[in-house]
């Protein structure tokens, strides 16, 4: 691929209404992310500072140590803006804040001996929504600034599977194939649903070659288009719902990024309601006729 096509498919169009129903479903999952899966984080700010230990871009910045008005001032600003971001108002006024902050939400989380490569992808959405520029719901018209966006987050989600298999055979080495490693996470954290899996004969060994094979073969999805590459993503988050009934691992913020393989504009739950409340008949009067092949704008 030359330059040229490089660039092309990097910024292939996509549809506005793709980018607003994305850029609403990233934010309303900040506001979740705060309050339902790292509630966990805000009690760091009363820890002690000599417990801290900063991720690599924590000491490059620096940020300072965190305490509990920091904590909270980030926890309450960035549930705010998040929510405000989820409208789709000022893309970029928003947009960057709630980057910046939910960046410091997880260096916050991060820099205590526990660090998650599932916020990556999700990260680089943030990072780059605010350069997508306006989108309304339903609109049709292509946007290159989105497709762009769209796409680095899309190669943020492939090089979070393709480098954690790295990862494995860099430092587990083809040991971690044959080993006990799913073994092992069912002894820490395993449902019920495990414990019926595990014994049979095989099935965690086959199961640790086959995510080491998906995941150096995940890059393949590029290469996919229409049908099968809906399937692939569906296979990918039919393997994080398997993990989910399994260990107990959920891998959230990563499934939300997935969603830019999809098309979101498709999805209109506001033209639903719309719709479906037009069909209600008033009270005593005749039930209003649905009119065909039309679909409200949401703004």
């Amino acid at each position: 691929m030359n330059r040229a096509g490089l660039t092309r498919w990097l910024t292939e169009p996509v549809p506005r209404g793709r980018i607003a129903a994305f850029r609403t479903v990233v934010y309303l999952f900040v506001a979740a992310d705060l309050v339902v899966f790292t509630p966990w984080v805000r009690p760091h700010g009363d820890l002690s500072g000599d417990l801290y230990q900063p991720l690599l871009v924590g000491r490059i910045l620096p940020l300072p140590v965190p305490s509990k008005p920091l904590v909270e001032i980030v926890f309450w600003a960035l549930l705010a803006m998040s929510l405000a971001a989820a409208s789709g108002r000022a893309p970029r006024l928003l947009g960057w804040p709630v980057f910046a902050l939910y960046l410091e939400w997880m260096i916050i989380a991060m820099s205590y001996g526990k660090v998650d490569h599932d916020r990556f992808a999700f990260l680089v959405a943030l990072a780059v929504l605010p350069t997508a520029g306006r989108a309304r719901h339903g609109d049709p018209t292509p946007t290159d600034r989105g497709g762009w966006a769209l796409r680095v987050t899309q190669i943020a989600v492939v090089a979070t599977y393709f480098l954690a298999a790295w990862a494995k055979l860099r430092y587990g080495g083809p040991g971690w194939l044959t080993g006990s490693v799913l073994a092992r996470a069912i002894l820490r954290r395993g449902t019920d649903f495990a414990d019926l899996v595990a014994p049979i004969p095989g099935v965690l060994i086959a199961a640790q070659f086959g995510i080491v094979t998906f995941e150096l073969l995940s890059p393949l999805v590029f290469v996919l288009k229409g049908r099968p590459r809906y399937l692939a993503v569906a296979f990918y988050y039919a393997f994080h719902w398997m993990t989910i009934a399994m260990i107990t691992i959920s891998f959230a913020p990563h499934q939300v990024a997935l969603l830019s393989f999809l098309p979101l504009e498709r999805v209109r739950p506001v033209a639903w309601v719309r719709r479906r409340l037009s069909r209600v008949p008033a009270r005593g009067g005749p039930r209003a006729p649905a009119e065909a092949g039309t679909q409200a704008a949401w703004p």
